[in-house]
């Protein structure tokens, strides 16, 4: 019903920008809430950050002060700005969003060099 597709992953040198982009196709209407999580090897699945429609927006403690999220409803994308960026940022982030169940993107690549 809602397909995820994500990009702008890469590699960065610490203290580096990258901005991850999502768009969704497919029931994209009825979406409420969209975000971000990410994986780092050997570790559980974190949310980074979330938004939805009407504007209000959480961070995890981990990135807050140096990500933001953003959404373009007319472009049916959802953005992650990242800013400042550490090593422990490295993971894989998937994109997901909220209808009536959660569904996923295939998930982007970030690395982030010492």
């Amino acid at each position: 019903q809602v397909q995820l597709v994500e990009s702008g992953g890469g590699l960065v040198q610490a203290g580096g920008s990258l901005r991850l982009s999502c768009v969704a196709s497919g029931s994209t209407v009825t979406i409420n809430t969209m975000g971000w999580y990410r994986q780092a090897p050997g570790k559980q699945r974190e949310l980074v950050a979330t938004i939805v429609s009407g504007g209000s927006m959480y961070y995890a403690d981990s990135v807050k002060g140096r990500v933001s999220i953003s959404r373009d409803n007319a472009k049916n994308t959802v953005y992650l700005q990242m800013n400042s960026l550490k090593p422990e940022d490295t993971a894989v982030y998937y994109c997901y969003a909220y209808t009536f169940r959660a569904y996923w993107g295939q998930g982007t690549q970030v690395t982030v060099s010492s």
